[in-house]
């Protein structure tokens, strides 16, 4: 551990010496490259000198006790050494967890997409449900949500939905949403009043900049159509409309959110960036081992990973085995507890697999 840590503060020390460059800092690319690597490792070196500045002394107090001959200075210098020997368990275990793999989304925006899956109406009024309780803890963070494309259902909720959620760690905290998401309740619908199982899907997704992946021009087919609204009606008589297909992997996104065709375009080309690299992702995924997976990862998108009972006012994450009765609660948006639950246990899988390898 000790070895990796030395060549992170080498780095460190490295990477300040190419900021300084005059070279690199008239490269915006690179400057921010660097610049970022050297954030993503700052906590890791201070912590790593600080525990080796901790050592230092417990090492220069050892050799003072060693020495001293008056039993006072003695007590003193004991207790100084009883001091600095317990902060050593505690900075080495810090160490360990900062030294777990990060992941490079972490820190983005995220775009997620709901859709009403098996249940009919009731599957969509609990895709708008679900809508709600994410923009609720979303603006609780203080990120600011936009709606990029949304197909409203006639009986309420969405078919579908998608929208990006603008904050630092955005993708962090809504990544473990992956999944299929399960409902059990009485439906607004029904007269006899029988509890009714429904499902909704939610993909999320980091926002990839340009740098992050190349989409080629050439490989991109662009259509453009007059937008409509419910029953077909139409929204407006432009073209704005404008329907995006990947040709190397299939991949189309359609959007009419925007009356400009313009606006239209530059929102399609967000999705269509983000399926693109997550599709990517998660072919690479498929190669990795199961055994090195992380427990609760973003995972496979068909994955039951919640169920949400009504009646009993009961939430389980059954990735993780947690079961919690404050439904009422959670879908208001207070979801802090289940996401703190998912970020330990990944935590922790990813610790032991370190520890497992040292």
């Amino acid at each position: 551990m000790f070895d990796r840590l030395q060549a992170v503060e080498d780095r460190y020390e490295r990477l300040n010496e190419l900021l300084s460059d005059p070279d690199i800092v008239s490269d915006s690319k690179k400057l921010r490259e660097y610049s970022k690597e050297q954030s993503d490792i700052q906590e890791m070196v201070e912590v790593y000198r600080e525990y080796k500045n901790v050592k230092q002394q417990l090492a220069d107090t050892k050799e003072m006790l060693e020495n001293e001959k008056d039993p006072d200075m003695y007590e003193m210098v004991k207790e100084e050494f009883n001091e600095l020997n317990a902060q050593i368990p505690e900075l080495e275990e810090r160490l360990r967890i900062l030294l777990i793999p990060k992941d490079p989304n972490d820190d983005k925006n995220v775009i997620m997409e709901i859709r009403g899956a098996a249940g009919g109406d009731e599957a969509n009024i609990f895709a708008g449900d679900l809508f709600r309780m994410y923009t609720r803890y979303a603006e609780a963070q203080g990120w600011k949500i936009d709606i990029m494309e949304a197909t409203p259902n006639a009986m309420g909720g969405y078919k579908e939905v998608i929208f990006m959620i603008n904050g630092q760690g955005a993708y962090s905290k809504f990544k473990y949403e992956n999944g299929a998401h399960r409902v059990q309740r009485v439906p607004a619908t029904e007269s006899q009043g029988r509890i009714h199982t429904s499902t909704a899907t939610v993909a999320c997704l980091p926002e990839v900049e340009e740098v992050d992946v190349e989409i080629h021009e050439k490989d991109i087919r662009v259509d453009t159509f007059a937008s409509s609204g419910a029953g077909g009606q139409s929204v407006n008589t432009t073209m704005s409309a404008v329907r995006m297909t990947h040709l190397p992997t299939g991949v189309v996104v359609s959007m009419q959110d925007e009356r400009s065709q313009i606006k239209n375009r530059e929102k399609a080309m967000k999705i269509l960036r983000a399926r693109v690299a997550d599709m990517y992702m998660q072919e690479a995924q498929k190669e990795i081992d199961a055994t090195r997976k992380s427990a609760v990862g973003t995972g496979d998108r068909s994955e039951r990973i919640r169920t949400y009972n009504y009646p009993q006012n009961r939430v389980t994450d059954h990735r993780i085995g947690l079961t919690l009765q404050k439904l009422d609660i959670i879908m208001e948006g207070k979801l802090d507890e289940i996401i703190d639950a998912l970020m330990l246990e990944e935590q922790a899988s990813k610790l032991a697999h370190l520890n497992d390898e040292a």
